[in-house]
């Protein structure tokens, strides 16, 4: 098996960082949808519309993007045997953090289709700060791999 993955090594992490790429938009894009719709008025069309196009998203794009970067990721680890080094159990450990906020992203998602609106437009806009930053500390380790 680890023979045929150092075989396709170069499709997986293309594969792996295209998915990221998607992944990532997506959780730059949801924040930003949920604070227009919370300007939105509660109960309007312009509200329901951005239920659908949150819900969309989160269904077509983030979905889909997360598991293939779970799945293309571990395939990478396993090619490069690198379960046993330190840079990949930060990365790791970061991953499922940002696995996380997309978790809550999607739970804030139904919120706000029922029609709560616990965080503010200013919060949301600090929260669309995350992914950037871990996302930065990602990159390094997985290039520099510094430990």
């Amino acid at each position: 098996m680890q023979e045929f993955l150092s075989m396709t090594y170069y499709w997986l992490k293309a594969g792996h960082i295209i998915f990221v790429i998607f992944w990532i938009a997506g959780l730059f894009m949801l924040p930003r949808l949920f604070v227009y719709h919370q300007e939105a008025p509660e109960g309007s069309e312009e509200a329901a519309r951005f239920v659908d196009r949150e819900r969309k998203l989160l269904k077509i794009i983030l979905l889909p993007s997360i598991i293939v970067v779970w799945i293309l990721g571990i395939a990478l680890a396993i090619a490069l045997g690198a379960f046993s080094q330190g840079w990949l159990h930060a990365k790791l450990l970061l991953v499922l953090i940002l696995s996380g906020y997309h978790g809550y992203l999607s739970a804030y998602a139904k919120k706000l289709a029922r029609g709560e609106r616990p965080l503010s437009g200013k919060q949301l806009r600090l929260l669309n700060e995350v992914p950037g930053v871990l996302v930065a500390i990602i990159v390094i380790l997985a290039i520099v791999k510094p430990f």
